[in-house]
């Protein structure tokens, strides 16, 4: 499983979302992965990547969203491949929290698509914009997708949990979603069928003239915030770096109250 090659990073990233590597008595154990049966031909592109035997089943069950809920399901039970696979950062168990990107060489637009695919979304908000989102558990997993969508966007992206239920939510919208969406959804990739045809869709939406853009975060310098500290008013500070005196204020309060690091 070489994850620089794009088809086994994607399936890696996919498992480490939504595969369940459970260990069971001595070598038994057994990897899953449980979708809708609509999304069979993926779970088949996986049991033809894999070099071990493999096998899939579906099942109809009542679900709390559904009184009938048609699913598939890929097994593996091999211990090699499982081994494989824990070695390469797929914890056995309870994994949510745990996973992160893998310490060997890896195709990162392929290994993102997979996490987008297994826990995220693309398409459109309810008021018509395009997005691209990740919901994850995950500190090192929600940093690597901020740093890595900033350098293909150049959206910055502070990570947070939700109050509710300690979940970090990762959304990117409009221009920003289209540009992720074009690379990470390049023509031919292996994907979810009905992702790949929404990422193509957002290709098409186009910015209303009317609609505002927003200013581009300011990017904070050691010299920049000298002058914050020196100057006698908020007021002061904001005319001679150029700035509206909101950020220039919210950023003296994070400076005095320890929330980001003075200038030597």
């Amino acid at each position: 499983m070489d994850l620089t090659v794009p088809e086994y990073a994607y399936m890696f990233g996919f498992l480490q979302a939504d595969g369940h590597l459970q260990q069971g008595v001595g070598q038994k154990g057994k990897l899953a992965v449980e979708l809708n049966a609509r999304d069979i031909d993926l779970l088949r592109k996986f049991q033809k990547l894999t070099p071990y035997y493999s096998s899939i089943t579906e099942r109809t069950r009542s679900t709390n969203f559904a009184e009938t809920h048609n699913s598939a399901t890929w097994t593996l039970c091999s211990l090699e491949a499982r081994t494989l696979l824990n070695g390469l950062g797929l914890p056995y168990g309870c994994k949510s929290r745990e996973i992160a990107p893998p310490r060997n060489p890896f195709s990162a637009c392929d290994y993102i698509r997979g996490l987008i695919d297994a826990d995220g979304s693309v398409g459109y908000t309810g008021q018509g914009f395009p997005f691209v989102s990740l919901t994850t558990q995950s500190t090192a997993t929600g940093a690597y997708l901020c740093s890595y969508a900033e350098s293909i966007t150049g959206a910055e992206r502070t990570l947070k949990r939700n109050a509710r239920d300690g979940i970090y939510n990762i959304l990117y919208v409009k221009e920003n979603a289209q540009q992720l969406a074009a690379h990470l959804y390049y023509p031919g990739c292996i994907s979810l069928g009905r992702k790949q045809s929404a990422a193509d869709s957002l290709g098409s939406w186009v910015r209303p003239t009317d609609m505002e853009r927003r200013p581009p975060r300011i990017q904070w310098t050691a010299e920049m915030d000298r002058v914050l500290l020196a100057a006698p008013t908020i007021a002061h500070a904001a005319a001679k770096l150029g700035y509206s005196t909101s950020p220039c204020q919210n950023r003296r309060w994070k400076l005095l109250h320890g929330v980001v690091p003075l200038p030597d």
